[in-house]
């Protein structure tokens, strides 16, 4: 295989074939983020062409983010039983059939079918989950710096497509931009089939940074077994206390970011008068800044006592959203703004992973992590409809913010009744 020939170049070259599986998931959720982020585009596009209301249109969303939430622990055990390569395959098909009837739909519960349940599932078996199995399994060492990688490549990769999906929608419609988003998601497809394995013994290397090579562990073949093992997972960790911090600050993390600013960030600028690629690229200035923001917490994570990074993280983000809703949107403000709340965006993501992976352990941690991120989107899908709820009603958006903003607040003192690690707080910790 291709995969086993670039393992021994690699290998020549002293580097480990676990980047290379690194950097294809970093892709993969890269397009798919693509497919994730068109949402945002779509919005006013489709109420002007259908005249369909902005809150049905939210609700579509909505489903779409509690689905991409729910399938995160049955992908994880999905990833178990079928392997990586053949989920992320069937995922990235499924993101393309419904891109592409979408271009024919002309009915709302069309739009529902095919962006909350087809797309839906098809994001939700490729989302953070799919990092988070992948840094587990193919790196012991820098599994923090990976997790921060693989959760970049899918916010930022949400937020960066979406200038040039808004100027495409401007310049030729909202399909020319979705034809778009299926070539790269073709492209991601491909890069999967012929570089991505299941595990380092694969291609007989052990994990980044372990010494020996460690078969994979056995798994019940039965289909049955591997459906309820998410159930099973979530049942052992409900009793930790750890468990219920991580989903109710998660499902605030969504809530402040998915389902309000990535999906109604151009109706919120629209109110104010600037025009979709303007704020789709104010929306970019945010994914770049993201982009090192991510990085750098999952460094932080490898080193630092996770608890405050996560009070640090989910305070400052709250402090920018209520900045942002008694600001006047001018250039000065949403600069001020793009910057502290992107190097902020999902900034939560690795020292959750990290704290999912030490109190469970490396083969639970995607399952328990799967049902963290399903309060993650179930916070998402809360804003997605809300704010949504608040803009049909009020002509408004700025209640949604202050909400989220004061939601953050209570997140981050939430994450101090975790228990204090053995060392003392922003004390390097082992790498």
């Amino acid at each position: 295989m291709i995969s086993n020939g670039a393992a021994r170049w690699m290998a020549d070259r002293n580097l480990h074939y676990g980047w290379a599986v690194a950097a294809t998931t970093f892709l993969t959720m890269l397009a798919t983020a693509g497919a994730m982020g068109s949402a945002g585009v779509m919005i006013q596009p489709l109420h002007a062409e259908f005249g369909w209301d902005i809150a049905d249109i939210s609700s579509a969303m909505a489903v779409r983010l509690v689905l991409f939430g729910l399938l995160g622990p049955f992908a994880a055990a999905f990833m178990n039983h079928f392997g990586v390569r053949q989920v992320v395959t069937t995922a990235l098909a499924l993101i393309m059939a419904g891109l592409v009837m979408s271009l024919f739909m002309t009915e709302v519960w069309q739009l529902v079918a095919l962006w909350g349940v087809v797309i839906g599932v098809g994001t939700g078996m490729t989302a953070l989950v799919l990092g988070a199995t992948v840094a587990t399994r193919w790196f012991s060492k820098r599994r923090g710096l990976v997790v921060g990688l693989m959760t970049a490549s899918n916010a930022t990769g949400q937020l960066v497509f979406l200038p040039l999906l808004a100027a495409m929608t401007e310049a030729y419609g909202w399909r020319a931009a979705l034809t778009v988003t299926v070539a790269v998601i073709a492209a991601a497809m491909l890069l999967v089939l012929l570089l991505m394995r299941d595990y380092p013994a694969d291609v007989g290397l052990p994990a980044f940074g372990d010494a020996a090579v460690s078969k994979p562990p056995e798994q019940d073949h039965k289909l049955l077994a591997t459906l309820v093992s998410p159930l099973f997972a979530l049942r052992d960790a409900t009793g930790s206390a750890t468990f219920w911090v991580l989903f109710g600050t998660f499902f605030v993390c969504g809530l402040s970011t998915n389902g309000l600013i990535q999906t109604h960030w151009i109706s919120i600028c629209g109110d104010f008068g600037m025009a979709a690629v303007t704020a789709a690229s104010t929306l970019a200035v945010i994914g770049i800044f993201d982009f090192f923001g991510t990085i750098f917490a999952g460094w932080l994570s490898d080193r630092y006592d996770n608890r405050w990074l996560l009070f640090w993280f989910y305070g400052l983000r709250g402090l920018s959203l209520i900045y942002l809703s008694v600001s006047g949107f001018s250039f000065v403000e949403l600069s001020v703004f793009a910057i502290f709340y992107g190097l902020d965006w999902v900034a939560t993501v690795p020292p959750t992973v990290k704290i999912a992976a030490e109190k469970f352990g490396r083969e639970k941690a995607g399952l328990v992590f799967g049902w963290v991120f399903a309060g993650h989107q179930l916070g998402a899908a809360t804003a997605a409809f809300g704010a949504g709820y608040f803009k049909s009603d009020f002509d408004t958006y700025m209640p949604a913010l202050q909400i989220a903003g004061v939601m953050c607040m209570v997140a981050a003192i939430s994450v101090l009744l975790l228990r204090k690690p053995d060392s003392a707080i922003m004390v390097p910790q082992p790498a």
